[in-house]
């Protein structure tokens, strides 16, 4: 639905500020002119180095504020659930959904959706942002919502531990402006705890216990009382160490959620059905996505939607015809077979990736691709804290690939899955063409890549013409 003229702001830039505007608006032509990327960092690059308040001045045109979403898992599609939520209402948004989530990737995505004369046609914005610059953002645009999804180990050699991440987060919610509100998951202790003396939060979470597991996985990260220190009792967890939880000397507890999911129904790998609870109001959801981390990232982007006033029973209506996120459960075919493109980025997120394809898709053909670029996280030592001995009575046959392939064969090697099922094929489109040779006719391939190889694979796909390139947006709402 085009932006009614009458509604649209114009920024007031000054002329610094017209300076930058036009300097990323020009970064951004010629680097897709160019095909040297989607103009979705560079442009905020160069506004910010003509003008460090570039950001700040575009977001005054933002008539209904800002929402930001971050965490280590999720962002990307609680984002787009959300977007998708907001536009169904009629409501113009101007969002990150590339995925570029530092500050500068939130100042291209402002400047590439403003015109030349500085005019703006949303009036909402929804940021996904990397945990570690979220105090910058806040303090830049002042959000009138943060949504934390939740805390895993990731990246270590960039983030530190988990404790330094949350303090960051915590920073940030602190110092917010007057009035926001926090959404935040309860079934994650560490983000949980997030909420203390927080004047405005909306909890959310699951509440289905069938589908809890009794024992916490190997790799679980927030064990630990943040009060007294004392090790939690779980009286189950869905994955990770995201479920129920109280401290056994009674300092802290899972916060009641406001909003839950009190029943999961996951239909193969083609949609899901959710009872989502709002106090006194029940709600039926149909999405297209699988998996039990998705049915988080459902009810966060119900709890945030209804934070910036869409009620529950719109918000669950607009889901049925969502469209996954790039590279997070996109179906593609590749050389006539049947794919599923899976991003896999950390412990958590890799274990809870391979049970879905497993469990729900029936997984018996792979390609993992392992990169180790600074967007990946330059140690790969965490891919000994995958589970991917599950694989080892399921797979047929495995395609390793990417800068690290081999560190991954040795992996695998160690999951004793058989050597005549794994192969080495380091070639981005000989990979996907050998992996697409190997699954069986009727069978889908399954593709779990880090993020860089992820791109890298889209690249090939895209050039193609099997995929539309990342940074172009996917028509969603009413047109």
């Amino acid at each position: 639905m085009p932006a009614d003229p009458g509604s649209l702001m114009r920024a007031r830039l000054g002329a610094r500020g017209r300076v930058a505007l036009w300097a990323g608006k020009l970064t951004s032509a010629l680097s897709r002119g160019l095909r040297r990327g989607g103009g979705t960092t560079l442009p905020g690059d160069i506004a910010r180095w003509v003008d460090p308040s570039i950001l700040t001045k575009l977001s005054r045109s933002l008539g209904e504020g800002t929402v930001v979403i971050t965490g280590t898992n999720g962002k990307t599609t609680t984002a787009a659930l959300l977007r998708h939520i907001l536009e169904a209402q009629g409501k113009q948004v101007v969002a990150n959904q590339a995925g570029a989530n530092l500050i500068f990737g939130v100042t291209a995505a402002m400047v590439n959706r403003t015109s030349w004369s500085g005019e703006l046609p949303a009036s909402i914005g929804l940021f996904e942002i990397d945990e570690a610059s979220l105090p910058r953002l806040v303090q830049e645009i002042a959000p009138g919502t943060i949504v934390v999804t939740n805390l895993f180990r990731d990246q270590l050699d960039r983030y530190g531990e988990l404790e330094t991440t949350a303090s960051h987060i915590r920073r940030a919610l602190i110092q917010g402006p007057e009035g926001v509100t926090a959404v935040l998951n309860a079934d994650d202790p560490m983000v949980a705890a997030l909420g203390d003396d927080l004047p405005r939060v909306v909890y959310a979470g699951l509440d289905d216990p069938s589908l809890l597991q009794p024992e916490l996985s190997h790799g679980a990260d927030a064990k630990f009382c943040p009060r007294c220190g004392s090790p939690f009792v779980f009286d189950g967890v869905y994955f990770g160490h995201v479920g129920h939880y109280h401290c056994p000397r009674g300092d802290f507890a899972r916060p009641s959620p406001d909003i839950n999911a009190s029943s999961i129904a996951i239909e193969g790998m083609e949609r899901m059905r959710l009872r989502i609870n709002d106090g006194p109001q029940s709600v039926n959801v149909e999405v297209p996505l699988s998996g039990l981390y998705n049915a988080y990232n459902v009810v966060l982007a119900l709890a945030a939607a209804r934070a910036v006033g869409v009620p529950l029973a719109k918000g669950a209506a607009a889901l049925r015809d969502f469209t996954p996120a790039f590279g997070r459960m996109e179906r593609i075919t590749v050389d006539g077979r049947a794919a599923v493109l899976l991003l896999a980025k950390n412990p958590t997120g890799f274990n809870e990736v391979l049970r879905t394809a497993i469990q729900f898709g029936h997984a018996t053909s792979f390609l993992i691709a392992l990169n180790d670029r600074i967007a990946d996280g330059q140690d790969v030592s965490w891919i000994w804290d995958v589970d991917f001995e599950q694989l080892k009575t399921v797979a047929q046959h495995i395609v390793v690939s990417g800068d690290r392939a081999l560190d991954l064969r040795v992996r695998l090697k160690y999951a004793e899955i058989p050597a005549e099922r794994i192969e080495v094929v380091t070639d981005w489109r000989a990979a996907l063409k050998r992996a697409a040779e190997a699954t069986p006719a009727g069978e889908t391939l399954f593709i779990l890549p880090t993020y860089t190889a992820m791109l890298e694979l889209r690249s090939v796909l895209t050039h193609d013409g099997a995929l539309r390139p990342y940074w172009q947006k996917v028509p969603t709402g009413p047109q």
